[in-house]
């Protein structure tokens, strides 16, 4: 989906990192400085940057000062987490600040959200005969087109973009319905009845007992 740029001193959070944008279909590359980093962003070639703050020598936010030129949109993974830090960020130019620590499907979700923004996400998605266009927000089964209400449709793309994850219901509600969400998660039961009854789905979206649910990749 798209080419992504880590730049994190921390090893094992960068591999973290990495292990989630895989899995989320990107591509990335890793580096530990700041000032590696301006010169690998003003080669061109990311359609996103991962920037830590805290990084030795060239610090995040000085990163992106140096940055206010370049196309290449931010967003800043931090473990400083006040609420001065965040706004620095965001005047910075930032498309977004995420506190450390974080969920992966947190992370992707976020970043699908940029990279709308900006132009550079998928907007097709394909699952074998189901072709969903979020630009125009439509969904069609060989070809034909089928009726999804809005709720329908955004778990759709959260299972599509999610594929071989396990989703709890919980988590769900919250990518699809909101954090603040207060429903039962009978509502998530409810609507991927109607999803596997209107798009042939029974037996790629399978259910995980106690845990919630999971679509199968396409082999």
């Amino acid at each position: 989906m798209a080419h992504i740029l880590i730049v994190e001193d921390e090893e094992h959070i960068a591999q973290m990192i990495d292990a989630t944008l895989t899995l989320g279909g990107h591509t990335s590359q890793w580096c530990e400085q700041g000032s590696q980093a301006l010169e690998l962003i003003g080669g061109g070639g990311f359609e996103l940057v991962l920037l830590d703050v805290m990084l030795p020598g060239l610090d995040g936010f000085s990163v992106m000062e140096q940055l206010r030129a370049q196309d290449a949109p931010v967003i800043f993974l931090s473990a400083m987490q006040q609420v001065e830090d965040k706004v620095r960020g965001l005047r910075l130019g930032a498309e977004d600040y995420i506190s450390k620590p974080f969920e992966p499907l947190e992370l992707l979700a976020r970043i699908d959200v940029v990279l709308r923004r900006r132009g550079r996400g998928r907007n097709v998605l394909e699952y074998g005969a189901i072709r969903q266009e979020l630009g125009s927000h439509t969904v069609t089964l060989r070809g034909e087109a089928v009726a999804l209400s809005p709720k329908e449709f955004e778990l759709l793309r959260v299972f599509l973009q999610n594929q071989n994850l396990a989703l709890s219901r919980e988590k769900l509600l919250s990518m699809v319905w909101g954090y603040e969400y207060a429903g039962e998660s009978r509502t998530v039961d409810i609507h991927v009845q109607r999803l596997r009854q209107k798009l042939e789905l029974t037996d790629r979206l399978v259910t995980l007992p106690r845990i919630g649910y999971r679509l199968e990749r396409m082999p």
